[in-house]
């Protein structure tokens, strides 16, 4: 169920064509996986406190036009990633619909804990799942077969992530914390992070899937 852009976006039309792909993204998956529900798509900050949320799956969030409908959030911070990527965030939230339709009970702690039933709803939307401890299953990221399927969404989405939401903690020349730890990931990105954000749950790369740990191993 594509629909691809025939012309750049105008600069007043980039927000609608990125909600449009979006869209059309999700419903290819749906037509893929019927039990999949149907959803409105929103782009909004994925910032929960301490915790940024590339995506989300709220349940019986909307009305349209006297029918329930879920909510499928993708976080405007993450907007910068790759295409493929994004595909791999609404393939991740696609899993917590199935779950959904068919009454199965994938996460715990708040939806931060995704158990092995997530991790089989994952693997048949076609990705690969890992288990990230203290959250379980629930670093997914997209093979070259699933990519390959969707590779009419994936060049669509291509030409709509021309714009992401900035990170509001670093919007501002305020003060800068000299109590920061330098941390790695598994394919050997760094970050530099407060340690009580890094204790609070893991932080993953979206490049490798894998948390960052603390170079200095003293958390």
């Amino acid at each position: 169920m594509r629909q691809p852009s025939t012309h750049s976006p105008s600069p007043d039309g980039t927000a609608s064509l990125l909600v449009a792909s979006l869209e059309h993204t999700w419903q290819t998956i749906r037509s893929r996986h019927p039990d999949v529900p149907e959803a409105v798509l929103v782009v909004a900050s994925g910032a929960e406190g301490k915790r940024l949320n590339l995506g989300h799956f709220a349940p019986h969030r909307w009305h349209v036009q006297g029918a329930d409908r879920h909510e499928v959030l993708v976080g405007g911070e993450g907007l910068q990633r790759d295409p493929i990527d994004v595909l791999g965030t609404l393939l991740h939230e696609a899993g917590h619909g199935l779950a959904q339709a068919r009454s199965i009970v994938d996460t715990s702690r708040q939806g931060r804990y995704h158990n092995r039933r997530y991790a089989q709803l994952a693997r048949e939307l076609g990705l690969n799942v890992t288990s990230v401890q203290p959250i379980g299953w629930s670093a997914t990221t997209v093979p070259e077969p699933t990519a390959a399927a969707y590779a009419g969404q994936l060049e669509d989405l291509a030409a709509a992530l021309v714009l992401w939401r900035r990170h509001e903690h670093r919007i501002g020349a305020g003060p800068r914390s000299r109590n920061l730890l330098a941390a790695t990931c598994g394919c050997g990105r760094r970050i530099r992070v407060a340690k009580t954000t890094l204790a609070e749950a893991p932080i993953l790369c979206s490049r490798c899937a894998q948390p960052f740990h603390p170079d200095n191993q003293d958390l």
